[in-house]
């Protein structure tokens, strides 16, 4: 069993072993991270020798998309600047990648910046930094909004941030530079990203996580309910053509599959029996052009190994055409990302 905490675990992982399926399917990667956190005796690291060891293991990774996760923030910067210090690191191993020494990837060859919208239209000055830090790659912020009354399932401070007056005057500012947004939520404020996604009806967004379905403390023992619930919303949410939305990042701890307490990991049909009606419920609402596969690695590493979770993905889409798959595993990420 792995320890939560960690989201890595190799020698639980190594229980299960799997050849690729489809290995020539060319696949953008669109959601991961890169870091070094380093706190006391206890390091976090996933960085270029990491994630080479994943896009390397079986399936064809031609490129990918970094998301932020509060990595090397400038220490010298005034406040408001000092993600610009993420974007500029992320920028230099995506130069690292686009070498050919580390392999074939083109590793975070878009990036995902972070900006608090909340500072209203004094953003612009921030986004305009990470445009500089990055001008061939940068292409937009996250800002999590995923708020829960349990502290295990929240990531936001308070509840209705994308509802907020502040916030909606700094997410104005996206759209006049270009930008994507990737919204974070739990599966009870979806219609939140709704009304935002409407109020903005010319900004992309993308809605990470399959939305961010909880299964722990109250949402424990509800799956069929709260999946009924789900699937409303997203059918709603896909009635917004500018919402497109990432297929994965449901096998984190919150989720309540509980993957990381068993004595082995799930293999692929594991994990398709388990939550195959989630994706096939999105692609269905909002169709392959507007859907696209993530690995949310190294967090979702905590329940299976990326061969694994990428066989998964492709058991889940066999019954698919070629140019259905080929949307799903790549077009429309880049697409969106300008890739």
């Amino acid at each position: 069993m792995v320890d939560a905490g960690k989201a890595s675990n190799s020698a639980w992982l190594d229980q299960v072993q799997e050849e690729a399926l489809d290995p020539d399917l060319p696949i953008c990667d669109t959601h991961h991270h890169l870091w070094d956190h380093r706190k006391g005796r206890v390091q976090k690291r996933y960085m270029m020798d990491e994630i080479q060891r994943d896009l390397q293991s079986g399936h064809n990774i031609v490129s990918s998309v970094f998301i932020e996760c509060s990595a090397m923030y400038r220490a010298d910067s005034p406040a408001a600047l000092r993600p610009v210090g993420e974007v500029e690191f992320v920028n230099g191993i995506a130069a690292m990648a686009a070498s050919g020494l580390y392999g074939k990837t083109r590793v975070a060859a878009a990036i995902m910046g972070y900006a608090d919208l909340q500072h209203g239209s004094r953003v612009k000055v921030l986004l305009e930094a990470h445009i500089a830090a990055a001008p061939d790659r940068f292409r937009g912020i996250r800002r999590t909004g995923a708020w829960d009354a349990d502290p295990r399932i929240s990531r936001a401070k308070t509840p209705g941030l994308y509802l907020d007056a502040s916030f909606r005057e700094g997410f104005a500012e996206l759209g006049s530079l270009g930008l994507v947004f990737e919204a974070v939520v739990r599966h009870p404020q979806l219609t939140e990203v709704v009304d935002l996604a409407r109020a903005f009806p010319d900004t992309q967004i993308v809605l990470n996580h399959l939305g961010g379905v909880a299964g722990i403390g109250a949402y424990a023992g509800r799956r069929d309910e709260i999946f009924a619930d789900w699937k409303k919303s997203i059918a709603d949410l896909a009635t917004c053509e500018n919402i497109v939305i990432k297929l994965g990042g449901i096998n984190m701890d919150y989720s309540g599959f509980g993957w990381h307490e068993n004595p082995k990991p799930p293999t692929s049909q594991d994990l398709c029996d388990a939550t195959g009606r989630y994706y096939e419920t999105a692609i269905e609402s909002f169709g392959p052009d507007r859907c696209m596969f993530e690995s949310n690695f190294p967090v979702d590493k905590i329940s299976c190994s990326y061969p694994v979770l990428w066989n998964a993905f492709k058991r889940m889409t066999k019954a698919y055409s070629t140019q259905e798959r080929a949307k799903l595993f790549h077009d429309t990420a880049v697409r969106v990302y300008r890739i």
